[in-house]
Protein backbone atom coordinates (compact mmCIF):
# COMPACT_ATOMS: atom_id res chain seq x y z
CA UNK A 1 0.00 0.00 0.00
CA UNK A 2 1.40 3.32 -0.75
CA UNK A 3 5.15 4.24 -0.40
CA UNK A 4 6.84 2.43 2.18
CA UNK A 5 9.93 2.99 3.56
CA UNK A 6 11.94 0.48 5.75
CA UNK A 7 14.23 1.02 8.33
CA UNK A 8 16.81 -2.19 7.53
CA UNK A 9 17.85 -2.47 4.04
CA UNK A 10 20.62 -4.87 3.25
CA UNK A 11 24.27 -4.13 4.44
CA UNK A 12 26.11 -3.02 1.37
CA UNK A 13 29.37 -4.14 2.21
CA UNK A 14 28.34 -7.27 3.86
CA UNK A 15 31.52 -9.67 5.03
CA UNK A 16 29.73 -12.60 6.50
CA UNK A 17 33.03 -13.88 7.95
CA UNK A 18 33.94 -10.63 9.33
CA UNK A 19 30.63 -10.53 10.96
CA UNK A 20 30.84 -14.03 12.51
CA UNK A 21 34.36 -13.35 13.95
CA UNK A 22 33.29 -10.03 15.47
CA UNK A 23 29.92 -11.82 17.14
CA UNK A 24 32.28 -14.78 18.31
CA UNK A 25 34.80 -12.29 19.84
CA UNK A 26 32.02 -10.45 21.42
CA UNK A 27 30.50 -13.52 23.21
CA UNK A 28 34.37 -14.72 24.28
CA UNK A 29 35.67 -14.41 27.59
CA UNK A 30 34.72 -12.32 30.34
CA UNK A 31 31.13 -10.79 30.00
CA UNK A 32 29.75 -9.62 26.63
CA UNK A 33 30.08 -7.05 24.13
CA UNK A 34 26.50 -6.24 24.05
CA UNK A 35 26.92 -2.97 21.56
CA UNK A 36 29.37 -5.64 19.23
CA UNK A 37 26.06 -7.64 18.66
CA UNK A 38 23.78 -4.97 18.60
CA UNK A 39 25.89 -3.01 15.77
CA UNK A 40 25.80 -6.25 13.37
CA UNK A 41 22.23 -7.72 13.72
CA UNK A 42 20.53 -4.21 13.89
CA UNK A 43 22.50 -3.09 10.60
CA UNK A 44 22.09 -6.60 8.06
CA UNK A 45 18.56 -8.01 6.59
CA UNK A 46 16.70 -10.69 7.47
CA UNK A 47 18.42 -12.53 4.93
CA UNK A 48 22.33 -11.46 5.43
CA UNK A 49 21.03 -12.67 9.32
CA UNK A 50 20.59 -16.08 8.23
CA UNK A 51 24.04 -16.21 6.14
CA UNK A 52 25.41 -15.46 9.51
CA UNK A 53 23.73 -17.90 11.63
CA UNK A 54 24.84 -20.26 8.56
CA UNK A 55 28.52 -19.60 8.43
CA UNK A 56 28.83 -19.35 12.21
CA UNK A 57 27.84 -23.05 12.34
CA UNK A 58 29.83 -23.66 9.80
CA UNK A 59 33.32 -22.40 11.36
CA UNK A 60 32.62 -22.98 14.69
CA UNK A 61 29.84 -25.98 14.71
CA UNK A 62 28.33 -23.60 17.07
CA UNK A 63 24.81 -22.98 16.66
CA UNK A 64 24.91 -19.50 17.03
CA UNK A 65 20.91 -19.11 18.23
CA UNK A 66 21.98 -21.72 21.60
CA UNK A 67 25.27 -19.26 22.04
CA UNK A 68 23.71 -16.46 22.39
CA UNK A 69 20.82 -17.62 24.68
CA UNK A 70 23.78 -18.78 26.86
CA UNK A 71 25.46 -15.37 26.61
CA UNK A 72 22.36 -13.16 26.55
CA UNK A 73 19.05 -12.97 28.65
CA UNK A 74 15.45 -11.36 29.18
CA UNK A 75 13.70 -8.81 26.37
CA UNK A 76 17.17 -8.43 24.81
CA UNK A 77 17.85 -12.24 24.17
CA UNK A 78 13.90 -12.27 23.02
CA UNK A 79 14.62 -9.34 20.62
CA UNK A 80 17.74 -11.03 19.42
CA UNK A 81 16.41 -14.57 19.14
CA UNK A 82 13.49 -13.44 16.71
CA UNK A 83 15.71 -11.09 14.51
CA UNK A 84 17.67 -14.55 13.80
CA UNK A 85 14.33 -16.19 12.71
CA UNK A 86 13.53 -15.45 9.01
CA UNK A 87 10.31 -13.87 9.05
CA UNK A 88 7.70 -16.01 8.56
CA UNK A 89 8.90 -18.67 10.89
CA UNK A 90 8.89 -16.18 13.74
CA UNK A 91 5.41 -14.72 12.61
CA UNK A 92 4.34 -18.82 13.15
CA UNK A 93 6.03 -19.03 16.34
CA UNK A 94 3.95 -16.11 17.72
CA UNK A 95 0.98 -17.59 16.18
CA UNK A 96 1.37 -20.99 17.90
CA UNK A 97 2.44 -18.71 21.38
CA UNK A 98 -0.68 -17.52 21.04
CA UNK A 99 -2.93 -19.91 21.25
CA UNK A 100 -0.73 -22.64 23.03
CA UNK A 101 -2.00 -23.00 27.06
CA UNK A 102 -4.65 -21.56 28.60
CA UNK A 103 -6.59 -19.22 27.03
CA UNK A 104 -5.75 -17.39 23.92
CA UNK A 105 -3.81 -14.33 23.16
CA UNK A 106 -6.29 -12.87 20.72
CA UNK A 107 -4.66 -9.52 19.92
CA UNK A 108 -1.40 -11.75 18.94
CA UNK A 109 -3.72 -13.56 16.47
CA UNK A 110 -5.53 -10.35 15.14
CA UNK A 111 -2.34 -8.35 14.81
CA UNK A 112 -1.00 -11.08 12.47
CA UNK A 113 -3.96 -12.48 10.09
CA UNK A 114 -5.52 -8.94 10.18
CA UNK A 115 -2.67 -7.46 8.39
CA UNK A 116 -1.56 -10.51 6.47
CA UNK A 117 -1.54 -10.25 2.50
CA UNK A 118 -2.40 -13.36 0.63
CA UNK A 119 0.63 -14.78 0.18
CA UNK A 120 1.74 -14.34 3.94
CA UNK A 121 -1.36 -16.52 4.55
CA UNK A 122 0.01 -19.00 2.24
CA UNK A 123 3.48 -18.21 3.03
CA UNK A 124 1.87 -19.06 7.43
CA UNK A 125 0.17 -22.30 6.74
CA UNK A 126 3.01 -23.88 4.83
CA UNK A 127 5.43 -22.64 7.56
CA UNK A 128 3.39 -23.37 10.41
CA UNK A 129 3.08 -27.34 9.41
CA UNK A 130 6.91 -26.81 8.59
CA UNK A 131 7.53 -25.83 12.66
CA UNK A 132 4.88 -27.42 14.61
CA UNK A 133 3.90 -29.93 12.46
CA UNK A 134 0.43 -29.26 12.60
CA UNK A 135 -2.56 -27.57 11.11
CA UNK A 136 -2.57 -23.73 11.51
CA UNK A 137 -6.57 -23.52 10.23
CA UNK A 138 -7.13 -26.80 12.57
CA UNK A 139 -5.50 -24.99 15.51
CA UNK A 140 -7.08 -21.60 15.03
CA UNK A 141 -11.04 -23.78 14.71
CA UNK A 142 -9.96 -25.28 17.66
CA UNK A 143 -9.24 -22.48 19.44
CA UNK A 144 -11.97 -19.62 18.75
CA UNK A 145 -15.47 -19.84 18.64
CA UNK A 146 -18.65 -18.42 17.18
CA UNK A 147 -18.38 -15.18 14.83
CA UNK A 148 -14.65 -14.69 15.57
CA UNK A 149 -13.75 -18.63 14.29
CA UNK A 150 -16.01 -17.78 11.24
CA UNK A 151 -13.65 -14.68 10.26
CA UNK A 152 -10.15 -15.72 10.96
CA UNK A 153 -11.50 -19.02 9.02
CA UNK A 154 -12.44 -16.54 6.32
CA UNK A 155 -9.08 -14.57 6.46
CA UNK A 156 -7.32 -17.85 6.66
CA UNK A 157 -8.49 -18.60 2.73
CA UNK A 158 -6.62 -15.56 1.37
CA UNK A 159 -8.46 -14.93 -1.30
CA UNK A 160 -8.87 -11.07 -0.85
CA UNK A 161 -9.09 -9.23 -3.92
CA UNK A 162 -5.71 -7.16 -3.77
CA UNK A 163 -6.10 -5.36 -7.09
CA UNK A 164 -6.59 -1.47 -6.81
CA UNK A 165 -9.48 -1.41 -8.71
CA UNK A 166 -12.59 0.61 -7.31
CA UNK A 167 -16.27 -0.44 -8.27
CA UNK A 168 -18.47 2.86 -7.17
CA UNK A 169 -21.23 0.45 -7.41
CA UNK A 170 -20.22 -2.67 -4.95
CA UNK A 171 -19.11 0.27 -2.69
CA UNK A 172 -22.90 1.54 -2.86
CA UNK A 173 -24.22 -2.35 -2.48
CA UNK A 174 -21.55 -3.06 0.51
CA UNK A 175 -22.67 -0.41 2.34
CA UNK A 176 -26.05 -0.36 2.34
CA UNK A 177 -25.42 -4.16 3.28
CA UNK A 178 -23.36 -3.50 6.04
CA UNK A 179 -25.87 -0.63 7.04
CA UNK A 180 -28.63 -2.97 7.49
CA UNK A 181 -26.59 -5.48 8.93
CA UNK A 182 -25.99 -3.56 12.07
CA UNK A 183 -27.47 0.39 12.72
CA UNK A 184 -30.40 -0.66 10.71
CA UNK A 185 -31.70 -3.52 12.00
CA UNK A 186 -32.11 -4.80 15.56
CA UNK A 187 -28.71 -7.20 16.37
CA UNK A 188 -25.87 -7.20 14.13
CA UNK A 189 -25.85 -9.61 11.53
CA UNK A 190 -22.05 -10.47 11.17
CA UNK A 191 -21.37 -12.07 8.41
CA UNK A 192 -22.10 -9.42 6.20
CA UNK A 193 -19.69 -7.94 8.13
CA UNK A 194 -16.67 -10.56 7.98
CA UNK A 195 -17.56 -11.20 4.24
CA UNK A 196 -16.66 -7.69 2.97
CA UNK A 197 -13.98 -7.21 5.79
CA UNK A 198 -12.37 -10.05 4.72
CA UNK A 199 -12.89 -10.30 0.57
CA UNK A 200 -12.48 -6.64 -0.73
CA UNK A 201 -9.15 -5.06 -1.72
CA UNK A 202 -8.33 -1.97 0.78
CA UNK A 203 -9.17 0.91 -1.86
CA UNK A 204 -12.97 -0.75 -2.54
CA UNK A 205 -13.24 -0.84 1.28
CA UNK A 206 -11.91 3.06 1.55
CA UNK A 207 -14.76 4.06 -0.75
CA UNK A 208 -16.91 2.00 1.00
CA UNK A 209 -16.47 3.34 4.65
CA UNK A 210 -17.10 7.15 2.63
CA UNK A 211 -20.45 5.77 1.45
CA UNK A 212 -21.51 3.97 4.75
CA UNK A 213 -20.86 7.09 6.73
CA UNK A 214 -23.00 9.27 4.13
CA UNK A 215 -25.65 6.61 4.32
CA UNK A 216 -26.21 6.20 7.98
CA UNK A 217 -24.25 9.57 9.00
CA UNK A 218 -22.27 7.63 12.04
CA UNK A 219 -18.56 6.48 10.73
CA UNK A 220 -17.99 2.64 10.73
CA UNK A 221 -15.81 2.74 13.15
CA UNK A 222 -18.23 4.33 15.63
CA UNK A 223 -20.92 1.92 14.08
CA UNK A 224 -18.84 -1.24 14.94
CA UNK A 225 -18.11 0.27 18.51
CA UNK A 226 -22.13 0.06 18.98
CA UNK A 227 -22.99 -3.21 17.32
CA UNK A 228 -20.03 -5.46 18.25
CA UNK A 229 -17.94 -6.33 21.50
CA UNK A 230 -15.10 -8.46 22.57
CA UNK A 231 -12.77 -10.17 20.17
CA UNK A 232 -15.13 -9.79 17.38
CA UNK A 233 -15.11 -5.72 17.55
CA UNK A 234 -10.98 -6.28 17.78
CA UNK A 235 -11.06 -7.83 14.67
CA UNK A 236 -13.35 -5.57 12.68
CA UNK A 237 -11.51 -2.43 14.11
CA UNK A 238 -8.18 -4.18 13.10
CA UNK A 239 -9.30 -4.59 9.80
CA UNK A 240 -11.01 -1.54 9.27
CA UNK A 241 -7.74 0.33 10.09
CA UNK A 242 -5.63 -1.48 8.01
CA UNK A 243 -8.00 -0.78 5.23
CA UNK A 244 -7.84 2.75 5.70
CA UNK A 245 -4.09 2.88 6.61
CA UNK A 246 -1.50 -0.08 7.81
CA UNK A 247 1.44 2.02 8.81
CA UNK A 248 -0.99 3.90 11.77
CA UNK A 249 -2.83 0.58 12.62
CA UNK A 250 0.82 -0.43 13.46
CA UNK A 251 1.64 2.81 15.24
CA UNK A 252 -1.37 2.51 17.09
CA UNK A 253 -0.59 -0.81 18.18
CA UNK A 254 2.79 0.09 19.56
CA UNK A 255 1.70 3.31 21.52
CA UNK A 256 -1.02 0.72 23.28
CA UNK A 257 1.90 -1.56 23.96
CA UNK A 258 3.59 1.51 26.00
CA UNK A 259 0.53 3.42 27.77
CA UNK A 260 -0.41 3.13 31.12
CA UNK A 261 1.57 1.28 33.67
CA UNK A 262 3.77 -2.24 32.72
CA UNK A 263 5.09 -2.50 28.98
CA UNK A 264 3.95 -5.10 26.25
CA UNK A 265 7.58 -5.86 25.03
CA UNK A 266 6.34 -9.12 22.96
CA UNK A 267 4.62 -6.37 21.09
CA UNK A 268 7.33 -3.87 20.69
CA UNK A 269 9.74 -7.11 19.73
CA UNK A 270 7.22 -8.18 17.35
CA UNK A 271 6.09 -5.28 15.23
CA UNK A 272 9.68 -3.31 15.22
CA UNK A 273 11.73 -6.57 14.03
CA UNK A 274 8.86 -7.73 11.67
CA UNK A 275 8.13 -3.97 9.92
CA UNK A 276 11.45 -3.07 10.32
CA UNK A 277 12.13 -4.60 6.24
CA UNK A 278 8.45 -3.47 5.35
CA UNK A 279 7.21 0.00 6.38
CA UNK A 280 8.81 0.83 10.02
CA UNK A 281 10.28 3.66 8.43
CA UNK A 282 6.57 4.71 7.35
CA UNK A 283 5.06 3.50 10.63
CA UNK A 284 7.77 5.77 12.86
CA UNK A 285 5.76 8.76 10.23
CA UNK A 286 2.58 8.14 11.24
CA UNK A 287 3.39 7.27 14.74
CA UNK A 288 4.60 11.23 15.29
CA UNK A 289 1.70 12.33 13.21
CA UNK A 290 -0.62 10.97 15.21
CA UNK A 291 1.42 11.28 18.87
CA UNK A 292 2.96 14.54 18.67
CA UNK A 293 6.10 12.20 19.72
CA UNK A 294 8.98 10.45 17.65
CA UNK A 295 8.73 6.53 18.32
CA UNK A 296 12.47 6.32 19.07
CA UNK A 297 11.44 8.72 22.26
CA UNK A 298 8.86 7.07 23.18
CA UNK A 299 10.87 3.79 23.33
CA UNK A 300 13.46 5.61 25.18
CA UNK A 301 10.80 6.25 28.21
CA UNK A 302 9.59 2.78 28.14
CA UNK A 303 12.52 0.40 27.60
CA UNK A 304 16.33 0.09 28.92
CA UNK A 305 19.21 -1.06 28.75
CA UNK A 306 20.60 -3.44 25.77
CA UNK A 307 16.60 -3.79 24.75
CA UNK A 308 16.09 -0.20 24.12
CA UNK A 309 19.77 -0.19 22.20
CA UNK A 310 18.83 -2.97 20.32
CA UNK A 311 15.05 -1.46 19.45
CA UNK A 312 16.28 2.29 18.79
CA UNK A 313 19.12 0.66 16.63
CA UNK A 314 16.80 -1.17 14.79
CA UNK A 315 14.50 1.96 13.82
CA UNK A 316 17.73 4.10 12.37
Amino acid sequence: MGNCQPTVVPYEDFDVLADIKAIRKACKGFGTDEQAIIDILANRCSFQRQEIKQAYFDKYDDELVDVLKSELSGNFEKAILAMLDPPVIYAVKELRKAMKGAGTDEDVLVEILCTATNSDIALFKECYFQVHERDLEADIEGDTSGDVRNLLTALLQGNRDESYDVDEDLAEQDATSLFEAGEGRFGTDESTFSYILASRNYLQLQATFKIYEQLSGTEILDAIENETSGTLKKCYVALVRVAKNPQLYFARRLNKAMKGAGTDEDTLIRIIVCRSEYDLETIKEMYLEKYDVSLKDALRDECSGDFKRLLLAICH
